[in-house]
């Protein structure tokens, strides 16, 4: 197991919209590419595309309420403005979350672009599993932020090209 919060070579991302997620995630599927960390790119899509169908019809789990009541509040604004760090690990309860690594990056992938399609036309009102209830705009950042941390784990992969 990669201990991921220290892992070299990981892409520095930005992403102003959910439209440039989906480009770098198509670009990336399309042609040669490796992931550094614990997953396949695979499993990084649908773990994308899970969290933001979620943040519109609710999560299958719920953080501690020491979690949710005493941590969340002092990192919630950072978390929408800067870069996550890499290496959190979800709790035991949200193993439904994880993605198998048998998914396919192509179905991952439609699923990621039926995910944005959603976000364009429904407003996120789902409670986070730690933040709670957030507004429409703090969702949106949320998944940015998201995408960038695992999306910087999957790289082209020239050697093989």
């Amino acid at each position: 197991m990669v201990n991921t919060s220290s892992v070299s070579g990981r892409r520095t991302l930005s992403f102003a919209t959910l439209d440039e997620f989906l480009a770098d995630a198509e670009a990336l599927a399309a042609g040669r590419h490796r992931t550094l960390g614990n997953w396949t790119y695979g499993q990084i899509l649908g773990h994308l595309a899970s969290a933001m169908h979620n943040s519109m019809d609710g999560f299958p789990f719920q953080a501690p309420w020491l979690v949710r009541h005493l941590i969340a509040p002092f990192v919630k604004n950072s978390a929408f403005t800067k870069p996550l760090k890499p290496g959190f690990k979800l709790p035991k309860n949200a193993a439904k979350y994880m993605p198998a690594a048998t998914l396919k990056v192509e179905d991952a992938l439609a699923d990621c672009r039926r995910a944005v399609e959603r976000l364009g036309t429904e407003i996120p009102s789902a409670k986070h599993p730690f933040f709670g209830a957030m507004a429409s705009e703090e969702w949106m950042a949320l998944h940015l932020r998201h995408a960038e941390l695992h999306m910087s784990f999957v790289v082209p992969d020239e050697a093989a090209a």
